[in-house]
């Protein structure tokens, strides 16, 4: 499988990312630095969104059902280098089926993603996953 996005800049100014037919803008300047997503909080975005790709992708695959999920991610920074060190993140999966397996779920994400195991080959991940009654 092969992947490609286009991204553009321009001086003293703003970025942005095209995705297919979507367009995301993020800061490359102080001045739109409180506006805008930096390029590290893409990447955690891009870390949320295979997690929560793959709820949706697993609950076919386990048989489970859900009404949402509610994502935080945390991280930590390193200067020298500058590099992600730890990722923490906590998942909240509102469901009401029996059938939802918590740690089977969390064996598959962190075992079958792509982007996790990119991740993981260079920094640190700890994870949770709690069920919520809805």
């Amino acid at each position: 499988m092969k992947y490609c996005i286009k991204a553009s800049s321009y001086s003293k100014n703003n970025a942005s990312i095209n995705i297919k037919h979507s367009e995301i803008y993020f800061e490359i300047t102080s001045e739109s630095a409180d506006n805008l997503s930096n390029p590290a909080e893409l990447f955690l975005g891009s870390f949320s969104a295979f997690i929560l790709k793959n709820v949706e992708r697993f609950s076919h695959l386990m048989n489970f059902e859900y009404s949402n999920t509610e994502l935080i991610v945390n991280a930590t920074r390193l200067e020298k280098p500058p590099r992600m060190d730890e990722l923490n993140y906590e998942l909240k999966i509102y469901s009401q089926d029996d059938n939802l397996n918590i740690d089977l779920l969390k064996k598959n994400i962190e075992k079958y993603g792509t982007i996790f195991n990119t991740v993981k080959s260079s920094c640190s991940i700890v994870g949770e996953i709690k069920k919520y009654l809805n």
